[in-house]
């Protein structure tokens, strides 16, 4: 063991023999902080004598929790799978199979994925006579997931609205969905911390249990915890006080999805006597790219200041570029990784192409596929949101809990089984009526009068109950593939003889792969077990680590991962920073960790890149370069000129276009150097770049902002009619606040915005 402590630095060490009382781990980016945890659970288990299953140890995801095992495993041997290590999901989910039935759940519920939830507030939208344009099943949601972070139920968020009529509607609509999913037997990604969290409050003995057993706990990515995670680990490390958190305050990017960063600068104040030790030293990058990591973030204010530093030499210069438009841009990145891959014989995997908005990868990948170089988007039509896939894993939920309304909504025609929609109306009534599953009702269809539903229904419900009695026996690739024969699905699927229902047949078998592999994962498992672990995997647990291509995906989607070579595009102010957020401070803090953490994924090799134009949303924008790349020192830039340091630049003079469309995608057209790269042109609604600029500038000088009052009705061209909550001004700019009728609050650039007074 001594061998081991001997491979950490001196604050890797000091963290890990650290073992009684709350420690704080300040981690810099690639500063060796899963070593620490591991490590430290390791010195536990063999200087402490600390029993492994009175270890919990938490991550944020799948991906994250499989490598702490894996290398848990290769420090102290089998006697690892004895621990608790796992996401706050998986944890908890484990905590409620046990103990669920304590608020009125059965053990086989089951977890509704982001699909699911949306229809399941359609319904809501539509049994309470809503309108669904202006309460969109997506905006409801949000408020509702957000109203859970906040650890508020639906009466307790019904005090909260204050007379808001637009919140007591969406208080209605949370207490209907909770109902709902109660009566589906089921719980949401939200519910399922909270409802831990309500159980270990209200049963004193389950709290005895858990605090007791749990002697040590460790989280990972602390940074990122919301309100909910907050109070759990709180609550289970309250007994013994032993708490290791790890996690940066520079990386804390997910405020969007409730995390809240008071928590790790808190944390001292909160488990009193804290320790609190800082790694700086990273094992990943360069100095040069530590170096502008470091220049970007200090402008923030921040409470656990640090400076990166590596042993790993300076390094290449970061190569910077501004191009034409987007179409540019991306002939720059293709160009550099035909270079780099010939020079230094790296693989297409080495490369990630790291972007703020998903919209961006249009143009890149049209020049990628052009140059026939492999790509992967994280992030895009996943694998699970495939109809096949959900088809199939409908019917499984099924099997499995038959209250899976849902469910049996989806699959009960797939195939075709002459139940139309009148007669599902009519199911639902009955089943609400009788406070019982729509499965149940149609299982008694005969003593509900419902004949012709008897007769069409007898071979479905037959099916369903002879794999639910075969479900304990049976493997889970076995029950798939029993699902899908029995059902008849693969072989309507077979009949349709298309492209599409091939690709749909392949995408099915590579279900069954994914039903073996789990089976190879766990000695022991059951259905619900594997339901659990799809609907609670992420993207980048989905990613595949051995595919030869290039990675396209958002900076969110990064956080974690690091490649030899990194282009960051886009960084122009209203891109990278978003306007949204442009005069909000903290929202302008918390995208700038969002580029500290874009820059510190790059090992060898950074690109960071913007455009003099871009066309993204239909609309040209000609945007100033991003204050992020002007807070790099020069010295460390390759590539940078005074061009950058213009406020804008709208010059056609050297701006050739070409409008020629084939094949439903842009043809564009390389020439050997880079810099005489001549791009498509833009679906402008102008004719001329003159015209443009002409509109440009009459938007800019001729507009009085001050024509903008609040409480006046205004219409804009792409979201509608809406009223002016208040004007705030800003420079010789006013910020307009407004609720549109159609999607909701927005907030707009009263000079740019085009807003039309109508009442």
């Amino acid at each position: 063991m001594n061998e081991i402590i001997e491979e950490l630095n001196d604050k890797q060490k000091e963290a890990v023999l650290h073992v009684e009382g709350p420690c704080l781990v300040i981690a810099g980016a690639g500063s060796g902080k899963t070593k620490v945890l591991t490590h430290k659970i390791a010195y536990l288990m063999h200087e402490k004598n600390v029993k492994p299953w009175n270890i919990l140890a938490i991550t944020f995801t799948n991906k994250a929790a499989n490598e702490m095992k894996e290398r848990v495993e290769s420090l102290v041997g089998e006697v690892a799978k004895d621990m608790w290590i796992g996401t706050f999901h998986s944890i908890c989910v484990r905590i409620l199979r046990r103990y669920i039935d304590r608020i009125g759940f059965s053990s086989s519920f089951i977890i509704f994925d982001t699909s699911d939830q949306r229809s399941l507030v359609k319904q809501c939208l539509k049994e309470q006579n809503i309108d669904d344009k202006m309460f969109t099943d997506r905006s409801v949601l949000s408020e509702i997931s957000n109203a859970k972070n906040e650890m508020l139920e639906p009466d307790m968020y019904k005090m909260r609205t204050n007379g808001e009529f637009r919140k007591e509607t969406i208080a209605q609509i949370y207490s209907s969905y909770q109902k709902k999913l109660k009566e589906n037997n089921a719980i949401d990604f939200d519910d399922i911390i909270n409802y831990t969290i309500k159980i270990l409050s209200e049963n004193p003995d389950v709290l005895e249990y858990y605090s007791n057993k749990f002697e040590y706990v460790l989280v990972d990515e602390y940074q990122d915890t919301n309100k909910a995670q907050f109070t759990l680990v709180s609550i289970l490390a309250a007994r013994h006080g032993n708490i290791t958190v790890v996690g940066d305050n520079d990386q804390g990017i997910y405020s969007f999805r409730g995390a809240d960063i008071t928590n790790i600068l808190n944390f001292e104040k909160d488990f009193p006597g804290t320790k609190i030790i800082k790694l700086e030293q990273n094992y990943r990058c360069t100095q040069n790219i530590l170096d502008a990591a470091n220049s970007v973030i200090k402008n923030n204010e921040t409470k656990y200041e640090k400076k990166l530093w590596t042993e790993n030499g300076k390094g290449c210069l970061i190569n910077v570029y501004k191009g034409r438009d987007e179409y540019d841009e991306a002939n720059f990145i293709t160009e550099n990784i035909n270079r780099i891959r010939r020079e230094e014989y790296m693989t297409y995997s080495d490369f990630a192409v790291l972007y703020r908005m998903n919209s961006q990868s249009r143009s890149i990948e049209d020049i990628l596929r052009r140059e026939d170089i492999p790509y992967k988007i994280v992030g895009g039509l996943k694998f699970y949101e495939r109809k096949e896939i959900k088809d199939i894993i409908a019917y499984l939920r099924l099997i499995q809990n038959t209250s899976d309304n849902l469910s049996l909504v989806r699959i009960i025609n797939e195939p075709k089984r002459g139940i139309g929609k009148t007669s599902l109306e009519n199911i639902e009534q009955i089943a609400n009526q009788n406070e019982t599953s729509m499965y149940d009702v149609i299982k008694r269809a005969d003593q509900f009068g419902l004949n012709r539903v008897f007769a069409n229904s007898r071979e479905f419900i037959s099916q369903i109950e002879e794999l639910r009695n075969k479900k304990e026996e049976l493997k889970i690739s076995d029950l798939v593939k029993e699902t899908l024969n029995k059902t008849g699905y693969t072989r309507a699927l077979e009949n349709e003889n298309t492209v599409e229902a091939e690709n749909r047949i392949e995408n099915l078998e590579e279900f069954l792969t994914v039903a073996i592999e789990f089976e190879e994962q766990l000695a022991e498992n059951t259905l619900e077990d594997f339901l659990e672990g799809i609907t609670l995997s992420s993207d980048i647990d989905n990613t595949d680590d051995t595919e030869d291509s290039v990675t396209l995906m958002t900076l969110h989607s990064a956080k974690g991962l690091e490649f030899p070579c990194v282009f960051l595009v886009g960084l122009e102010e209203g891109i990278f920073p978003g306007y949204k957020c442009i005069g909000e401070p903290k929202e302008l803090e918390e995208e700038r960790r969002l580029c500290y953490v874009g820059i510190t994924r790059a090992k060898q090799h950074l690109f960071i890149s913007c455009a003099k134009q871009r066309t993204i949303f239909g609309s040209t924008s000609y945007n100033q370069v991003s204050r992020f790349i002007n807070e790099i020192p020069k010295e460390l830039l390759e590539g940078y000129d005074e061009s950058f340091e213009e406020n804008s630049d709208t010059s056609f003079d050297d701006y050739k276009y070409e409008w020629k469309y084939g094949n439903n995608s842009v043809n564009t057209y390389k020439t050997t150097n880079v810099n005489e790269y001549v791009s498509p042109k833009p679906q402008f609604a102008f004719k001329t770049a003159e015209s443009f600029l002409n509109n440009l500038n009459k938007t800019k000088s001729d507009i009085d902002i001050n024509i903008y009052k609040a409480g006046q009705r205004v219409y804009h061209k792409k979201f509608g009619e809406g009223k002016i909550n208040y004007v705030e001004p800003e420079g010789d700019d006013a910020k307009v606040d407004i609720t549109f009728d159609k999607i909701g609050h927005k907030r707009l650039m009263a000079k740019y915005a085009g807003l039309q007074i109508i009442d």
